[in-house]
């Protein structure tokens, strides 16, 4: 468990532009607030990642993704209903959701996670935060606080210990329009 203290430490590192590492339900991921351009490239420099290929969402409700989100009620309730399973969907941005999260995408990666501490710490920020997985590319995911150090030492801003969850594959990504699973879990 987490305390209060330490996700307020967290947020607050995300609202002033810093690049923090959490726990998810697979792997600890990278991110930070999505629409702090500096933070998101800082991301992609520490993971060698080709800005086209975009980033993850994540939220603690679906409420924090309305703003980046272009969906029907209908498509809601879907979200809404799945929220207790570890899958990320692909959906129809609006136009809040920068070029630098969707990448050459038309659409954009969201999950409302259900990990304790990922979830906690984007109801104390506030809004979702970016997530993608701790590694350089080519490497393994880290699954541990000290397979982050190993990667980043002191580049990230910000370390939320924890354990990952039981998954041992990344998120299913799924097409929320077609329901075409672009990536098994």
């Amino acid at each position: 468990m987490i305390s209060r203290f330490i996700l307020r430490q967290a947020a607050s590192c995300c609202h002033t532009g810093g690049v923090i590492a959490y726990p998810t339900e697979s792997v600890y991921g990278l991110g930070c607030d999505p629409l702090n351009s500096v933070a998101v490239a800082k991301i992609l420099q520490l993971k060698q990642r080709q800005p086209e290929k975009g980033l993850i969402l994540i939220a603690g409700s679906l409420e924090q993704l309305s703003p980046f989100i272009d969906i029907s009620s209908q498509q809601q309730e879907q979200l809404h209903s799945s929220d207790d399973q570890a899958i990320t969907w692909l959906v129809k941005p609006s136009a809040l959701a920068p070029l630098w999260i969707t990448g050459q995408h038309s659409k954009i990666a969201v999950r409302i996670t259900q990990h304790p501490i990922a979830r906690d710490l984007c109801l104390t920020t506030g809004y979702p935060l970016v997530s993608t997985s701790a590694n350089p590319a080519g490497l393994e995911p880290a699954r541990t606080s000290l397979a982050v150090k190993h990667y980043f030492d002191d580049d990230i801003d910000f370390l939320l210990h924890g354990a990952v969850g039981q998954l041992k594959r990344p998120t299913e990504i799924r097409d929320l329009e077609t329901q075409q699973v672009i990536r098994k879990g």
